[in-house]
């Protein structure tokens, strides 16, 4: 299709060339253009696809604001400087695209990836050397790991047995698409009732799950994993509000009984951002409600979205 104008709107996005999958509404920005999410496709050559060989990132947008755009594009630009990836873009002109990309579509509550692939080699070289990379980045409605049903009662968890991909192999700062192991354990949490999975770490302690860390909260004081997960946005914003209202918080090994004894259990995720968990492998947590200090947490993290030092508005237009 012809490319998008940035600076008119186009409220038809949502509706334009529907096929037989279903797209959310959205806009996509890759090989210079913007187009309808249904529009934007890569090769089935490219690394990304073929290999996982990728990174990303995602943001969210509220109320007509970016949320933290910052951290995240100081996280994507280090994905691509360890994973030895490079784009035409500056950290400037990625933030003008994603941007754009939430501007097109109209959306006020976003879920906003930027990505680039190792792309594909013209000659088909299995050198990812000849391959040309490649950058893309997308606005889609926000979403959330926790649905308002799970969100008001607590998401119920199982401790899968799979264990997190370590840390000597990838580096989990950079945030990738290899999930095969996090699928495994969202299957065997599936299996067991539960609605999503942690894995653990090659130690046999809680690790991650997916798309989202964990915290355990015993005796006023917070705790979350140390090694073999992302470092996740979310995970470092609970860490700035605790300090601020005097809550302890660290990082370090927790194990599958201090999380099910735990008195508080929460997730934190750039989808959701703090969401309750009230039941592990079956059993309560604390009272099997939604804790006070977890609740407290979530509700100064919306609030720090009105705060204009982690927000940024969008210059939606006319």
């Amino acid at each position: 299709m012809d490319r998008i104008d940035a600076e008119k709107p186009l409220p038809e996005l949502a509706e334009h060339h529907r096929d037989p999958h279903s797209y959310p509404s959205g806009v996509a920005f890759l090989d210079g253009q913007y187009v309808p999410m249904a529009e934007a496709k890569i090769s089935v050559l490219d690394w990304g696809f073929l290999h996982s060989d990728a990174t990303y990132d995602t943001v969210h947008v509220w109320n007509g604001c970016f949320f933290r755009l910052d951290e995240h594009l100081n996280r994507f630009f280090g994905g691509l400087e360890k994973l030895r990836m490079t784009i035409p873009h500056d950290r400037a002109a990625v933030a003008e695209i994603l941007h754009n990309c939430v501007a097109l579509s109209g959306h006020r509550a976003a879920y906003v990836e930027m990505l680039c692939t190792r792309g594909a080699s013209p000659t088909f070289s299995r050198d990812p050397r000849d391959a040309i990379n490649r950058f893309m980045a997308f606005a889609v409605p926000y979403g959330s790991v926790a649905n308002a049903s799970q969100m008001e009662r607590g998401l119920h968890l199982a401790i899968s047995d799979t264990v997190r991909i370590p840390p000597v192999s990838i580096d989990p700062s950079i945030k990738n698409y290899h999930w095969l192991d996090l699928v495994r354990g969202l299957y065997e949490a599936y299996d067991r009732g539960a609605e999503t999975a942690l894995v653990l770490d090659t130690d046999g302690n809680v690790a991650e799950g997916p798309g989202f860390n964990v915290f355990a909260v015993q005796a006023g004081a917070l705790t979350t994993p140390a090694s073999g997960v992302l470092p996740g946005i979310t995970r470092r914003t609970v860490f700035d509000i605790a300090k601020g209202i005097g809550v302890p918080a660290e990082a370090a090994p927790l194990s599958r009984t201090a999380l099910s004894g735990a008195d508080e259990v929460f997730i934190t995720s750039t989808a959701g951002g703090i969401m309750p968990v009230t039941r592990i492998d079956g059993k309560a947590v604390g009272d099997g409600l939604p804790g006070p200090i977890t609740k407290r947490l979530k509700d100064l993290y919306w609030k720090k979205h009105g705060d204009p030092v982690w927000s940024s508005p969008i210059r939606y237009p006319d």
